[in-house]
């Protein structure tokens, strides 16, 4: 939901002229809001998606702004626009994914115990991350070093080892063993998808991240991260610019990649991104990341209340409606809207937008647009 030129939404209300989003802003920049449109040169900043992932999504980082744009201009078939691409998910179900290093000590405890995975990163440069410890400078680059030297080893050396060590998980866990030691469980899980895949060593040095239903997590530029089961709400700036490195059958092109990582290790628990409730409105929550090109809003009306403003911001916004039945009325519109689970409405700046709802359980709908 947007208007990149690669996927610009199509116009559902036939009495338009114009046929798809991208063409309509064009007609009509006010739409967007002033501050925006001058912000960003009368473009709609953000695209809106719903992902339902069910095979794991590859291990990616996107780009900030000057890489972005270097990026284009020398593999525009790889990298199709010059912008950067942070991105948010905003969990629907229980969510799985992989964002950011490790801490430290879960890395080295992974080349204690998993052995085909220090075979790829060598004794040498698990001995330096080892000695790196208390000094954050030298911890960063002696993690990158780790990384690129997993990610640059010969395909045969990777493969071999990979399949060793999908046998000896197999074998303890048909045995009853524990195999979280060697994280078993997502190990099988990737191979499965994946088999032969270099990411799926990416497991010892990347956080493995539950998000509950409500919780999102924010990916700025560089940060490495997968999609790895589970549906979710996604917002992020209007680029496709993706550096790939593993679980994928798409171009991986490695050296980037390893060049322009964020090496932060951190906690899990701190890629967790909160969301804020709004002081005026009880129904509202705001995920508002440090980014200028998007926010989202989530809208939860509950079952009592049956009749409610969506309230006007100075942005141009999209509304995707997750549950529940509601008829909109607004001074912009030529007539009433129905909304059901899955409608998508573009709602122009400063324009609110009144819903009388006909479902007997609320509403639950997310909203992205760009506060500036």
């Amino acid at each position: 939901m947007g208007a990149h030129p690669k996927g610009d939404a199509q116009i559902k209300d036939n009495r338009i002229a114009q046929t798809t989003l991208g063409q309509w802003i064009a007609h009509f920049p006010g739409c967007l809001g002033s501050k925006v449109k001058d912000t960003f040169q009368g473009q709609l900043p953000f695209l809106f998606k719903v992902l339902s992932v069910n095979t794991a999504l590859s291990i990616q980082a996107h780009p900030n702004r000057e890489l972005a744009a270097l990026l284009h201009a020398q593999f525009p078939e790889h990298y199709p626009d010059n912008n950067h691409k942070p991105e948010m998910a905003i969990a629907l179900t229980r969510f799985q994914g992989l964002c950011g290093f490790r801490p430290v000590e879960e890395i080295l405890g992974f080349l204690k115990s998993v052995p085909e995975f220090r075979a790829l990163v060598g004794n040498e440069a698990a001995g330096e991350l080892q000695g790196s410890i208390g000094d954050a400078a030298q911890t960063s680059q002696v993690l990158k070093k780790c990384f690129t030297r997993m990610m640059n080893c010969e395909k045969k050396v990777f493969v071999d080892q990979l399949n060793m060590l999908v046998k000896r998980v197999t074998e303890e866990g048909a045995a009853g063993k524990d195999t979280s030691s060697s994280n078993g469980d997502l190990l099988l899980r990737l191979h499965s998808q994946y088999p032969g895949d270099i990411g799926c060593f990416s497991i010892y040095f990347l956080n493995h991240i539950i998000l509950e239903p409500g919780q999102a997590m924010f990916l700025g530029a560089n940060e490495p991260h997968a999609y790895l089961y589970g549906d979710c709400i996604e917002c992020m700036a209007c680029s496709d610019n993706t550096v790939r490195a593993g679980l994928t059958p798409k171009y991986i092109d490695v050296n980037t990649l390893c060049e322009m990582l964020s090496y932060n290790p951190a906690p899990a628990s701190s890629k967790i991104f909160p969301c804020v409730q709004d002081a005026s409105d009880p129904c509202v929550s705001l995920y508002d990341p440090p980014v200028p090109d998007f926010s989202v809003i989530r809208i939860q009306v509950p079952a009592s209340v049956k009749q409610y403003t969506v309230a006007p911001v100075d942005s141009a916004s999209i509304l995707l409606v997750i549950e529940g039945d509601a008829t909109a009325t607004s001074a912009a519109a030529l007539s009433d809207v129905a909304l059901r689970r899955g409608t998508v409405l573009f709602v122009s700046a400063n324009e609110s937008v009144s819903l009388h709802i006909t479902s007997q359980s609320g509403m639950n709908m997310f909203r992205a647009c760009c506060l500036l």
